[in-house]
């Protein structure tokens, strides 16, 4: 890898965590810059401006969740949505906000954005349907209701349970979404 591919990379992996935690309007392309240990001018040679760097981080981001999604189901087969469900809910939920779920910490700010951000985020979200779909043979009925309605029980219940400040609260989310994943 060259030390301008290097460089980009460190960029991207400091504004994966700096958008996560705080939001688009949070983070200042000076702040991204320097939290990958460059100056602005070297971000905008690598990115353009701020919401391009924005859309290739929400590719990104999306995209993690589609390769863990494909993950669980190497690795745990029939087993693969339960092991799933867990992580997003156990590990994935207490994480630091910078390094949570894109899909999760960034859906927000997608909503806020213009339309090509929008565009890719839809894209990529069609990906991860699909990986999920993947894993059919564990869903019962139409695999896209299915996919859609557990992916948004997931987000919403791990976005609700980062929200409340009750740590007792914030498990009874959890586990009540969990119920509601086998359900479906």
């Amino acid at each position: 890898m060259s030390k301008k591919e290097q460089t980009h990379q460190r960029i991207l992996e400091s504004m994966h965590k700096t958008f996560r935690q705080y939001g688009y309007d949070g983070a200042g392309v000076n702040g991204l810059a320097s939290g990958a240990g460059v100056t602005s001018g070297a971000f905008y040679a690598h990115f353009g401006s701020k919401p391009k760097a924005f859309r290739e981080v929400v590719i990104g981001g999306v995209r993690q969740t589609e390769q863990a999604i494909q993950h669980f189901q190497d690795i745990h087969t029939q087993q693969w949505l339960d092991e799933f469900v867990a992580f997003y809910l156990g590990e994935k939920r207490c994480s630091e906000l910078s390094d949570s779920c894109a899909l999760q910490s960034l859906t927000p700010e997608v909503v806020r954005s213009g339309e090509e951000t929008r565009e890719v985020f839809q894209n990529e979200l069609t990906k991860v349907v699909e990986t999920f779909n993947q894993g059919k043979d564990v869903l019962d009925g139409d695999n896209d209701t299915n996919a859609w309605a557990t992916l948004a029980m997931l987000i919403g219940g791990v976005t609700l349970a980062r929200a409340v400040k009750d740590p007792a609260l914030a498990d009874e989310i959890a586990n009540a979404v969990q119920q509601a994943v086998k359900k479906v």
